[in-house]
């Protein structure tokens, strides 16, 4: 049956789409609300005057009147919640929700969210303060010239000023004078980037993309991009600037970025996506999002479509769009030429009569509607641009040479119009130039910038023994300098497997860097080598340097994790070799030991030694050619949610869970003494790695019921219906690695890793019969499942499958640049975190700690101290915004501010603070001063919980760091901070699980462990 739709809108987008979806089939009528003299009576359509205004008066009009289908063109009215108000009402919708349209409705929003889910953008402030903009735009290390009204402004919200000054009277003019109302109470400073400017448009069903050609707009009024910004005077399209390669590109960074964005931030986007781009030499950046069609990009874009776009819209709506792509004609040019009223932009008059206008259409080209209405029967002008002319035609130029004389023959008298639509287009397809390096698909230029961006990381990652500089041809690495005396070298080598598919799959390429580093670390652990530095491999068909730069990234903020430092590597771009988006990765790291302290002591392994299992983070990086054969089974995507894992995840996320690096954590303990032998459970699972550490004539005895198993394993074994023997000759089964210790010294080393990680005695060594490993309980275990199936405790008792992981609600307080918040934030987004941080609170106003917050997705709150006559009025306010959020728990990162008896008394047992010395050495200020002073050889940080008395509080944890000869007050700082970046997460681990609390007495009491 015929369908009844009504379009929202009354400019020539509106036209434009109601033209194209009475072309459908389909579609019986098209009604435009308001409509303009175009959409008043042409054929399936005509104009409605229903209230667009009140919601619920629309809903029922669409129900009096069959409409199957809302289709909204504008802006506002998404902003407003129209589509919510629909579709609750039961008529369907297409267009984003308001919460979706925040994007568009919201600059700084959609600033933030860009910087949240790394999307290249301008760098910019948001202010709610005319005086702080003005300073930021002085200030600023580039131009920040571009103000921004951060509302809705109808297209006119933007000043792209000349120079500071002007820039600081556009603030003003839009803050003080209030030039667009509401929408400029907060205004966005941007940096002003040069280059390109390409609009790139996508219909999504809140999963999946599918792109447009991408457009041009031209903003300014007259021919050589001349006179004043206005909304648009013309467009084309496609952009020859814009190569196949870089629209797939923009898709994978920017529009699916996006849409994977806002899905994973609870606000799903199904509609049109639009994204107007910057091509600038340092690669694509957003300039700002639109939750609607351009217009007039919409009117060189739908004449371009081959598709039914009713049939389009269903299948967006119904979430169906990846598996029906619309289809694009490719062998023609668009090109649209506005007539805008004399005066527009500023004032112009209305009710001038137009002519012509069917004699126009006879000569092939379209003229879409827009400020226009019907007076007497005539046709006359009601807006500042009124008419759209649109012609396709085989080549640009000759498009834009019938869209111009299409435009020369109305009769609009006065009206203004460019002729040179396309000219950067034309200049482009006009030039004459010799092949290059970059023709053939290698950039050396984004090759340069890659190593330019990945410079700083790398040089964070020096350690004793190497001071990181890239770009020499070898990099060197001094084992005096790194404290060794009789070293034996040890390499390792590894990549990530099919992992990598689905970090390409998903867009989300970081965590593969820590899974590189974390393969190759924890094999050189396997011989009692300290990792010392790594290479990396990064190849690809082209290089697309924003993926490049994560993954790059992730791997050195890996290193850092595991100790060792980056010390090269090489990127190559292969043309032809892998297919676009498609890259391979592989690392490289060298360890060293000293000669007596090799792993594994072969010789002291025995019979009823005790086995340690160090808990795994999940699948790690092996088996996901199983993993991706399961899900196929399963028929389940990767943006489906996921049957295993922590709620609101998706099967990605789950599964590209980083690899646990293990290399600070058992380093002292290998150091120790302890530990005769280590096994990486890597490929081959558990029944192939540990066997490879062990003297012939001894077997593995493992008990799976001792130890926890992740639910993504329950799952993959329940759907693939996996062996047991296939589960544990291809997974790690949630053991990430397995120590081998004597009886006496397990519970010593047990409680040593349980302060930072979860292990469990899972098994001991038995003499060999038969099969050199033995998994008993494996089957009921994985039947059982982790949470929500079943976990174990560190006792190694099976909790209540029915009882949730409940979280610990965690307040961190601060008043700077919140590096420690940063380690704590990291340790609570862990799945097996104890912790969830509600609320950072700062006594300062803009510090970095609340921007560090603000991208993780965390609530912040602003406590001023200056502000309050006593620092009793000052605790009371925090305290109140504890009570808000239910916070059971409170760290203080960096705090500097000393609370009160009263506060500290009524916190008792549930504030920690962190303390750069060993307590109770060197409590109060300059403590790594006085350490120097003193002379001591070991220093450290302390974590502790809070006493009235000044850093005396019961001790968590503690890590010691070695004072260097050579130490200056910054050196034993900066190395003591790191500490601190591992011993306050430890520490918050520690006391949000329960496994640490303090007794009324003022010491700490551990929870028993118990072998079961």
């Amino acid at each position: 049956m015929a369908e009844t739709v009504l379009v929202v809108g009354s400019g020539g987008r509106e036209h434009a789409l109601a033209w194209k979806l009475a072309q459908s089939p389909l579609v019986q009528k098209v009604l435009v609300a308001p409509g303009n003299a175009g959409t008043a009576s042409c054929g399936k359509i005509r104009n409605s005057e229903v209230s667009v205004s009140n919601h619920a008066i629309l809903a029922q009009f669409c129900k009096d009147h069959n409409v199957g289908l809302v289709v909204v063109g504008p802006e506002v009215p998404l902003a407003a919640g129209m589509a919510d108000d629909l579709t609750a009402a039961g008529v369907p919708c297409f267009g984003p929700s308001a919460k979706a349209a925040q994007l568009e409705a919201s600059k700084s929003f959609s600033k933030a969210f860009m910087e949240r889910h790394g999307i290249p953008t301008a760098r910019y402030g948001s202010f709610t303060d005319a005086q702080q903009a003005c300073s930021y735009i002085r200030t600023a290390d580039f131009p920040a010239l571009v103000v921004k009204a951060s509302g809705l402004a109808a297209g006119k919200g933007v000043i792209v000023a000349g120079d500071q000054d002007e820039a600081c009277r556009a603030v003003m003019d839009i803050m003080k004078d209030r030039a667009f109302g509401s929408a400029g109470e907060t205004v966005v400073v941007e940096e002003l980037l040069e280059g390109e400017e390409v609009s790139c448009l996508c219909f999504t069903d809140g999963s999946s993309v599918s792109a447009m050609p991408p457009a041009q707009d031209h903003k300014r009024l007259q021919d050589g991009d001349l006179g004043p910004n206005t909304g648009g005077m013309g467009a084309y399209c496609p952009t020859p600037q814009v190569s196949q390669e870089l629209l797939q590109q923009i898709k994978e960074t920017v529009l699916q970025r996006t849409v994977d964005g806002m899905r994973a931030e609870g606000a799903p986007y199904m509609g049109v996506l639009y994204a107007g781009l910057m091509l600038t030499k340092q690669g694509l950046k957003v300039l700002e999002f639109n939750c609607r069609f351009g217009d007039p990009e919409c009117q060189v874009l739908l004449p371009l479509l081959q598709s039914d776009l009713y049939e389009v819209i269903l299948n967006t709506v119904s979430g169906k769009l990846a598996s029906s792509a619309p289809v694009w004609r490719q062998d023609a040019s668009a090109v649209t030429v506005v007539m805008a009223s004399a005066g527009y932009p500023g004032s112009y008059k209305k009710g001038v009569e137009i002519t012509g206008l069917s004699q126009v259409e006879d000569s092939g080209v379209q003229v879409f509607h827009a400020g226009t209405a019907l007076k007497e029967g005539a046709v006359v002008s009601s807006g500042g641009r009124v008419l759209t002319v649109t012609a396709v035609r085989p080549s640009l130029e000759a498009a834009l040479q019938a869209a111009n004389l299409g435009a020369a023959a109305v009769g609009f008298p006065g009206a203004v119009y460019r002729r040179d639509i396309g000219h950067r287009a034309i200049a482009h397809l006009s030039q004459h130039r010799g092949l290059t390096y970059k023709d053939s698909g290698v950039d050396i230029a984004a090759g340069n910038k890659l190593v330019d961006m990945i410079k700083p990381l790398a040089k964070a990652t020096s350690r004793a023994g190497c001071n990181v500089e890239l770009g020499g041809f070898a990099g060197l690495f001094d084992l005096k300098a790194a404290g060794f005396v009789d070293p034996i070298l040890v390499s390792g080598t590894d990549g990530v497997g099919t992992k990598l598919k689905i970090a390409q799959a998903c867009g989300r390429h970081g965590g593969l860097g820590q899974d590189l580093v974390a393969m190759c670390v924890n094999d050189v652990l396997a011989q009692g080598a300290e990792p010392l530095f790594f290479l990396d491999y990064f190849s690809c068909g082209r290089l697309d340097v924003d993926v490049a730069a994560a993954v790059v990234g992730g791997i050195a903020k890996a290193c850092e994790m595991a100790g060792c430092a980056l010390l090269g590597g090489e990127t190559a771009e292969m043309p032809g070799v892998y297919a676009p988006g498609e890259y391979d990765l592989a690392g490289f790291c060298v360890g060293a030991a000293e000669r007596g302290a090799l792993l594994p002591r072969l010789a002291d392994i025995a019979e009823g030694d005790l086995l340690i299992g160090l808990a795994s983070s999940g699948v790690h990086s092996n088996g996901f050619s199983l993993v991706r054969k399961v899900l196929e089974r399963a028929n389940l995507g990767f943006s489906a949610p996921a049957p295993f894992g922590r709620s609101g995840q998706t099967v990605g996320e789950v599964l590209l869970t980083p690899t646990k690096i293990y290399s600070r954590l058992l380093l002292p303990i290998l150091r120790s003494g302890a530990v005769k032998a280590y096994a990486h459970i890597t490929g081959g699972g558990l029944l192939e790695n540990i066997p490879r550490v062990l003297p012939q004539g001894l077997a593995v005895d493992l008990d799976a019921s001792r130890w926890s198993i992740p639910p993504v394993f329950s799952w993959l074994h329940e759907a693939g219906a996996l062996s047991e023997e296939e589960m544990a000759r291809t997974f790690n089964c949630g053991l990430g690695a397995v120590l081998v210790v004597a009886p006496p010294d397990a519970q010593s080393v047990l409680r040593q890793l349980q302060a930072h990680e979860e292990a469990w005695i899972v098994g001991s060594l038995a003499h060999k019969h038969q099969e050199p490993v033995v998994v008993r309980n494996l089957k009921p275990s994985l039947n059982a499942g982790d949470a929500p199936s079943g976990e174990l405790g560190n006792s190694g008792c099976r909790r209540d499958s029915n009882a949730p992981l409940k979280r610990t609600k965690v307040a961190v307080l601060i008043s700077g640049t919140g590096t420690n918040l940063q380690a704590l934030i990291e340790q609570a987004k862990r799945p097996s975190s104890a912790a969830e941080i509600v609320v950072v609170i700062s006594n300062r106003p803009g510090v970095q700690g609340l921007k560090r917050a603000s991208l993780a997705g965390i609530q912040t709150r602003v406590v001023d101290h200056k502000l309050y006559g006593s620092r009793a009025e000052f605790d009371g306010t925090i305290d109140r915004v504890l009570e808000e959020f239910g916070v059971e728990l409170v760290c203080l990162a960096g705090f500097m501010r000393i609370l009160t008896g009263t506060f500290v008394k009524k916190w008792n047992g549930k504030l920690l603070n962190v303390h750069p010395s060993l307590l109770p050495s060197f409590k109060g200020v300059n403590a790594q001063k006085q350490a120097l002073q003193a002379g001591v050889r070991v220093s450290g940080c302390t974590v502790h919980f809070v006493a009235e008395e000044v850093d005396a509080g019961a001790i968590v944890v503690q890590e010691a760091v070695s004072v260097l000869g050579s130490d200056t007050e910054d050196s034993l700082s900066d190395r003591i901070r790191e500490a601190e970046h591992r011993a306050f997460p430890a520490a918050l681990e520690l006391v949000a699980s329960g496994a640490v609390r303090l007794k009324e007495d003022g010491h700490v009491t551990w929870k028993s462990t118990s072998q079961s």
